[in-house]
């Protein structure tokens, strides 16, 4: 089955688009809330190394859909592991 360029194009788009726009949601939920306890360290970690091979993978095949989307994706992943290590270390703080 042949696919056209356009068709592509917006599936690359969209799926990018949807996959990032949890990650800008749990980020925004987490800035209001100061907390972001709930989110999985391992869900991080699987969600990193997935990334990170995805990229490899994307830079392989040059596919400037999968390679952009993977580097907003780690970038955004590291905003949350930032948060939550800041968040967390507040927490502990504000409990003794």
């Amino acid at each position: 089955m042949e696919v056209d360029g356009i068709l592509l194009t917006l599936l690359g788009t969209a799926a990018g688009v949807l996959i990032l726009t949890g990650w800008v949601e749990q980020i925004y939920k987490g800035y209001k809330t100061k907390s972001l306890k709930d989110v999985s360290k391992f869900l991080m970690i699987f969600i990193s190394a997935g990334a990170i091979l995805w990229l490899i993978y994307g830079i392989i095949v040059s596919d400037v859909y999968i390679i952009g989307t993977n580097i907003a994706a780690i970038i955004l992943m590291m905003i949350v592991l930032t948060m939550k290590k800041r968040y967390d270390k507040l927490s502990k703080i504000n409990q003794s």
